[in-house]
């Protein structure tokens, strides 16, 4: 197949700094990334498809995106488009016809008008993410096809914090959609401020005074301190700008994009921590060997490895350093009530899904992605670690000026929410702590 190692929010290398990937190290022991079988919703749908339990539908709109979603169960309120061309089908992608993103905990789903395959990357437990594509033509047992090597190259680099993972990115694109390196460009993340977000990408809401690189093409030679993109900014009807009859929505929504760059990151660090851990582990016990040291020692240097990995993914979880917001935010494509609804909620109804969008991104801010399948599949040690050291930050022995953002009412709400909802937790959350007044 000429299209190796798509994925939904590919980057073109050309983008980024010179980086070394680290892929040898995934196919080596513990990961061993490209020989072992993924376990990811994917694979599940393909060996459904293999044993006739289900079919996907063609049609020529848009291939097999609308069935595959369905059965992914991702809504098409989560669709952004962007329109930059970093993406290995970059020559269909023009701000006339963008790239189609959809998501849900699970899977990125990405899709181009007279592409040649769907781009799909879906987060395994053991494996972080494994990418796929989708041929976009009538066959009677479609194929999802594993790609390894080359999306290695941008997605298993220092751009993705070392591990099989996705990269959201903000550039400045001219009229062909060319992100004019020159200018520079951005990897997004929940702490990165709102203005140089969303180069390249359709945004579609209302944000009151905040600015953007949404919606802006660049004309001529201009400077980033140059431009003026007042026209981009509250825009919600994307119609007059492009023919959106093709898409499955006509909207972008600026919440979905929120939501997307805060999910990408989680899952990087997720990921990381497992590769991190189990390969000091596998290391220690190899030291072990050679030295001959009972099985179970410890050595310093694995506990500093877990920590290292450990604290950045707590800090994430509880939106430490998030971008704080100067007004409110709204969406158009229905994306905030569909997201809520999904919960788990405790009996006082409150959820990790409930949204803020005054001052911050979520009402109360500890991932939703403690609940998922990645973040339990996390080795006992390190998981163990980041749950003692949330249960240290939301019982007010860590204050901290990292979790400064996080009120006494803050703290407790999350507890309350997390021990009503995640029965796995460790019997010490049930305690009632002595939280500072």
């Amino acid at each position: 197949m000429r299209y190796v190692g798509l994925s939904v929010l590919m980057t073109v290398l050309a983008l980024t700094q010179p980086s070394v990937s680290v892929g040898d190290d995934f196919d080596r022991e513990p990961i061993n990334y490209g020989t072992t079988q993924p376990r990811d919703c994917i694979s599940r749908l393909q060996k459904r498809l293999d044993q006739a339990e289900t079919t996907l539908k063609y049609t020529d709109s848009s291939g097999y995106l609308q069935s595959v979603l369905s059965e992914l169960q991702v809504s098409p309120t989560t669709q952004m488009l962007v329109f930059s061309k970093t993406s290995l089908q970059r020559q269909c992608i023009t701000p006339e016809t963008p790239r189609a993103v959809y998501f849900n905990d699970e899977v990125y789903v990405g899709f181009c008008r007279e592409g040649e395959v769907l781009e799909i990357s879906a987060v395994d437990p053991q494996l972080g993410m494994v990418f796929y594509t989708l041929e976009q033509r009538p066959d009677a047992q479609p194929k999802f096809v594993r790609q390894t090597d080359s999306c290695l190259l941008c997605h298993g680099s220092s751009q993705s914090h070392g591990v099989p993972g996705n990269l959201v990115r903000s550039v400045y694109p001219d009229a062909g959609g060319f992100p004019i390196l020159s200018s520079g460009s951005f990897r997004i993340d929940q702490t990165s401020p709102i203005e140089k977000r969303w180069g390249g990408w359709y945004v579609s809401g209302e944000h009151g005074t905040h600015k953007h690189l949404g919606n802006l093409i660049i004309h001529g030679k201009k400077e980033p301190e140059e431009i003026d993109n007042s026209q981009g900014l509250n825009v919600t009807d994307l119609t007059p700008r492009l023919n959106l009859k093709p898409y499955l929505t006509p909207h972008s929504d600026i919440v979905a994009l929120m939501v997307l760059e805060h999910q990408a990151m989680a899952h990087n660090l997720i990921i990381q921590a497992n590769f991190s851990t189990r390969q000091a582990l596998h290391y220690q016990a190899q030291l072990n060997l050679e030295l001959k040291e009972p099985p179970g020692h410890r050595w310093a240097s694995t506990l500093s490895r877990i920590r290292s990995v450990g604290d950045p993914l707590v800090k994430y979880l509880l939106f430490s350093g998030e971008a704080r917001l100067q007004s409110p935010i709204k969406g158009t494509a229905g994306f905030t009530d569909q997201f809520a609804k999904q919960g788990p909620r405790d009996t006082q109804g409150r959820s990790l899904r409930d949204f803020d969008l005054q001052t911050r991104l979520f009402k109360y801010p500890c991932s939703y992605l403690v609940y998922s399948p990645v973040f339990d599949a996390l080795p006992a040690d390190v998981r163990d670690y980041v749950l003692q050291r949330m249960w240290d930050v939301l019982n007010g022995k860590d204050s901290t000026p990292e979790f400064a953002h996080l009120s006494t009412a803050d703290r407790t709400a999350i507890r309350e929410i997390l021990i009503a909802t995640k029965p796995s937790l460790p019997a010490y959350w049930k305690v009632e702590p002595r939280l500072p007044k």
